[in-house]
């Protein structure tokens, strides 16, 4: 076994039952950190230390981690231009904010024989939202309804 000191200093190739001994000496714990390398690498170290020093690392990346919000914004087929208008501005406001959108139409009844007029609809959105978004899903079917998901563009 590769065994690596409490130090961090690299000690050599040595057995099992001497890197059991050094680590017993040093009344830490033997810690096997690569298995698959050939030989194995140990370590000595406290391992309950180890531990919680991870979980201190995972809770400060949580902390700084951005979480994207996604957004919804509903329409069906025979929605007029303005009402369309004042959902599209309400799309732009969040994904200025930095959050995804995702736009959906909504079929009911008999709209469902006319996707082409949903699919036409979500094209002009995307359009008239082209220059603070990219199209991250393009519309597809999902039972009565068809979906996009817009996503905010990189500055």
């Amino acid at each position: 076994m590769r065994l690596i000191g409490p130090d961090r200093e690299h000690i050599g190739v040595v057995s099992l039952r001497e890197a059991l001994s050094r680590a017993e000496e040093a009344n830490l714990d033997l810690v096997e950190v690569s298995p698959n390398a050939d030989p194995p690498v140990v370590r000595i170290m406290d391992y309950g230390k180890f531990i919680y020093e991870q979980t201190k690392k995972e809770r400060e990346a949580r902390k700084t981690q951005k979480q994207v919000e996604v957004k919804e914004i509903r329409f069906r087929p025979k929605t007029n231009e303005h009402h369309r208008s004042i959902k599209v501005e309400q799309a732009r406001g969040w994904l200025e904010e930095g959050h995804k959108v995702k736009v959906r139409i909504r079929f009911r009844g008999r709209e469902i024989t006319y996707p082409e007029l949903a699919h036409k609809q979500l094209q002009e959105v995307a359009q008239e939202l082209a220059d603070v978004a990219t199209v991250e899903q393009e519309p597809n079917m999902e039972g009565r309804t068809m979906l996009m998901i817009l996503a905010p563009k990189k500055k």
